[in-house]
């Protein structure tokens, strides 16, 4: 196989132009079978804006052709895909998989696909009737604890920007095969290539749909309303699971894979013994600009047909702790996320076609067990969050609080705001100026795509001071890549509390915890921070289990993990 890199063309190319810079690179007269492995924007010369792509390429006497083209651009590579360790099982053991979140929901596919017939158990409802629930609680303001943005088929990303960009490093074909598993199920064909790819909350509501159909074919089992309330434990080995308090369902491996807000069922575990420890995190609000401001900035442009609404990524360091963008939405909504009586947490979604009028990340700083702890309780972080998600609903009376970033810095960091502008009102109706304009300015009558009530109030005192001087201090930061980031007319919208797990369900080498038999997995395990880590860390579970179960405990190979 011969992989073409960096090669540009503008964004308006057609699919016959990059099928000549194709033949032009490799030095042919016909178009050989080609994948587009990448794509990415270079908007360096904005206005002008270019697609770089790297594509891989099967060509009829590679070798030749290889020894004819440019080396620079062109390099020859060894066809890698993505084996599943068994297929065919027909044994009887059957896993059970705590959470329908993306890391147990691609383990039990994974695990059907194979011959397992797993049981995939979830505390909440089904896509359709959470949907219902979610939309219910956002016009109403009647929250169903069991059933929300963060309980549910297909987890917390459900409702989010369906963004499945990663960092994590993959040899192993584990993140080809959960972008592939999303396009069999009905996702765009672009996100197989995309740079930034995402799905949006529309598109992978049906996903998910077609996820579960597919796991039922396969002699899967998923059972909703299923809540875990113990752990059935002999002798150090999981034995099975007790089912909303009354049922008992036995099983000799188990998945725990909960979500990073499944916080009665850490407290849970706590009282069981399993090793957890609690572990950094990171906490902010989100912020919301005007997106042809963003656009702007990014491309050069308000607007652009075909690349929509311009994403944005923001680092900064501001007194030894990380302040970062998080989970940015273009063209998306702040929804209201909460899962607990009288505790708010705020979240961001885009619908596929990402078209609101407003941009939003969450803006947030990160925190280890020194801030909200000694480090010997590992649920701390989850009363810290409560903490914070408490005030939060006070700030905004039920409502999610929202305050202009102007009041919000005149309120952390007085006397850097203009002297002659009234800064008393929460409601900012007159924004002042920064001392230092920005490049770019925000509308003062700038206003909120919220998804649930929302309110002005205090949003700046829901963090400790020093977290919100140092959010303040992280937006200027931002200004200097995005003109007007930090313009006092900016939207400040909290808490943004639920990043990731604030809790490490330990495991060994082999994922397993001390309890033999039971695999912490995913996000809120503490071994994943988004969809596409989420899903990976899924498959690698069902990896291990698969052989196990099929090869038996110990015996393993360099190739497969596994040998009979």
């Amino acid at each position: 196989m011969l992989r073409i890199s960096q090669l540009k063309l503008p964004i308006t190319h057609t699919k016959e132009e990059l099928e000549q810079k194709i033949r032009k690179v490799l030095r042919l007269s016909k178009t050989p079978s080609y994948t587009i492995l990448r794509r990415s924007v270079d908007a360096r010369k904005k206005p002008e804006l270019f697609f770089q792509y790297s594509i891989d390429v099967e060509a009829e006497k590679e070798d030749q052709v290889y020894k004819r083209c440019d080396r620079k651009q062109v390099m020859q590579m060894e066809r890698s895909e993505y084996h599943f360790p068994v297929q065919g099982y027909q044994g009887k053991e059957r896993p059970v998989i705590i959470g329908a979140g993306p890391a147990g929901l691609f383990c039990c596919y994974m695990l059907a696909e194979a011959g397992f017939k797993p049981v995939l158990l979830e505390r909440g409802k089904s896509v359709e009737e959470r949907t219902c629930d979610v939309r219910k609680f956002w016009e109403t303001g009647v929250l169903d604890t069991e059933s929300n943005v963060q309980f549910g088929e297909g987890g917390a990303g459900t409702f989010s920007d369906g963004k499945l960009n990663t960092l994590v490093k993959d040899k192993s074909g584990r993140n080809r095969k959960v972008l592939s598993i999303f396009v069999r199920e009905g996702a765009p064909e672009e996100i197989l290539y995309d740079y930034k790819p995402h799905i949006g909350t529309d598109v992978l509501y049906h996903v998910i749909q077609n996820m579960r159909k597919t796991i039922l074919e396969n002699g899967g089992e998923i059972r909703f309303q299923s809540k875990v309330t113990d752990l059935l434990i002999e002798n150090g080995r999981i034995t099975g699971v007790e089912i909303n308090n009354h049922e008992t369902l036995k099983a000799s491996y188990v998945v725990l894979a909960p979500g990073h807000s499944a916080r009665d069922t850490f407290a849970a575990l706590q009282k069981k013994k399993v090793p957890m420890e609690p572990k950094p995190f990171a906490v902010g609000f989100r912020v919301e600009h005007p997106q042809k401001l963003i656009n702007h900035a990014q491309y050069g442009m308000d607007e652009n047909e075909i690349l929509g609404s311009a994403p944005y990524k923001l680092t900064a360091s501001v007194g030894g702790r990380g302040v970062y963008s998080f989970c940015m939405c273009p063209g998306g909504y702040v929804v209201n996320a909460s899962s607990e009586e009288g505790h708010l947490a705020v979240n961001g979604m885009s619908y596929y076609k990402r078209d609101s009028k407003n941009a939003n990340s969450a803006v947030i700083i990160t925190i280890d067990p020194s801030d909200y702890g000694d480090g010997t309780d590992p649920l701390s972080g989850v009363a810290f969050q409560r903490e914070l998600e408490r005030r939060a609903y006070l700030a905004g009376d039920g409502r999610v609080p929202v305050e202009r970033l102007g009041t919000f810095r005149e309120a952390v960091l007085p006397g850097e705001a203009d002297e002659k502008t009234d800064v008393s009102g929460t409601d900012a109706s007159q924004p002042f100026d920064r001392k230092e304009k920005c490049a770019e300015h925000v509308p003062p009558d700038f206003s909120p795509c919220i998804k649930g009530a929302w309110a002005f109030g205090k949003v700046h005192d829901i963090l400790p001071k020093e977290l919100s001087r140092d959010f303040v201090r992280g937006m200027e930061d931002f200004s200097r890549v995005i003109p007007g980031f930090s313009d006092s007319s900016v939207l400040i919208e909290g808490v943004e509390s639920r990043t990731s797990s604030p809790v490490r369900i330990l495991r060994d080498e082999r994922l397993e915890s001390d309890i033999r038999g039971l695999f912490p997995c995913g996000e809120g395990a503490g071994y994943a921070g988004g969809i596409t880590s989420a899903a990976m860390d899924g498959i690698k579970v069902a990896e291990e289990i698969a052989g196990r179960i099929a090869y038996g405990e110990q015996k393993q190979d360099a190739q497969t993990g596994y040998q009979k």
